[in-house]
This record gives structure tokens, sequence and C-alpha cells, in this order.
């Protein structure tokens, strides 16, 4: 248990030594529950095939809701980063998960990202508008750099999400890269 504890992103040998420690001294409440959950989401979760998000139904519930705008696919390199943008509640269209970013030094490559349906996605006719929800890394600007290459030929406008100053911040605690990108994307007033 440690040491399948220990594969998970977050998680070390010490402190899934914890986590373990934890589970089996509140076995009745802890530990027999999330068997139980862990056996539910085996049985019951499974990937969309549209966008790739993890539901009990493919299409999943996004996908096949009607109230959706469907003019907009919004691209998100993990499902986490789906599920922030829906707990956020700003955002009413589709999505699609790449399932990571370009990094050539680990081996990923177009080949092992969830690019080509985008690109069919993006092509079909319903589409206006693609939006680059990336992780503002230099893996990140490298893949939407590339999405961007990909999608010039789909009819769609590609567009990212705003890069800078965040609400409550300070300059003087910003990094310079952060206000680089701020004075970049600078808007009139």
């Amino acid at each position: 248990m440690v040491q399948l504890l220990a594969r998970l992103p977050g998680l070390g040998p010490r402190s899934a030594r914890k986590a373990a420690l934890a589970l089996i001294k509140r076995r009745e409440e802890l530990l027999v529950p999330l068997a139980s959950a862990l056996t539910e989401a085996i049985n019951k979760i499974v990937v969309c095939q549209e966008c790739g998000n993890v539901d009990t139904t493919s299409p999943c519930s996004i996908c096949s809701n009607p109230k959706r705008d469907r003019s907009m696919i919004v691209v998100v390199e993990e499902v986490g980063d789906l599920w922030a943008l829906e707990r956020a509640g700003v955002v009413t269209a589709l999505y699609h998960v790449l399932g990571g970013h370009l990094s050539p030094l680990d081996g990923i490559g177009p080949d092992r990202l969830n690019i080509k349906a985008l690109v069919e996605r993006a092509g079909s006719g319903d589409v206006n508008e693609v939006l680059l929800a990336l992780n503002a890394t230099v893996e990140g600007q490298s893949t939407a750099h590339y999405l961007t290459e990909q999608l010039s030929g789909a009819g769609v406008e590609v567009s990212r999400l705003a890069q800078g100053v965040p609400i409550g911040g300070e300059l003087d605690y910003l990094d310079e890269g952060t206000l680089a990108a701020a004075i970049r994307s600078r808007k009139r007033l």
C-alpha cells in the first residue's frame, strides 16, 4: 500500500507511509469507504470520447449539455484544469483535454497528446473559436504555439488566456516574466 501511494503525485515515501498508517488506524472510518469508492470508480468512470474529460458517461455531462456554447472549445492540458475552470463558473463552452503538454525532453511529442481530435473538432464547421487555456510555462507556451499552427487551416479564431498581474497582486512581489507578460498584454481603458 505504501509503495502504491508513493506513486501518486505529491506523495513521497514518507508522506505515503503517513497516509497508509492513517488509513489503517481509521480502517472502518476511512479505509473501507475508500476501498469501496475506488472499486466504484473502476467500474463507473470513463473517459469522454469527445473531449477527454472523466465522467460516468461518454459523452460526458458537459459535452451532452444542450445549454453549452458549441461555437467555442476551451483547450486544457489536464482534466484538473477543466475542473478548475468549471469551479470558477466562467466558461459555458465545450472543452478539449490534451492529456499533457509538449515536452521533447520527456519524450512527449504531438502524437502522445489528443491534438488530432482537436483539429478535427475545430474544423467541423460548428466551432468559431478555440481558446487555449494552457499553463503559463515554457511547455505550455510551446504547446500553444504548435496548436496555433495546427489550427491555422481550420477556419477558427485561436485565442489565449490573458497573462500578467493577478487580481490582488502587488507589483513589488511579482517576477519579471509576469510583469513583462502584463505589459505586453496591456489593454486600453
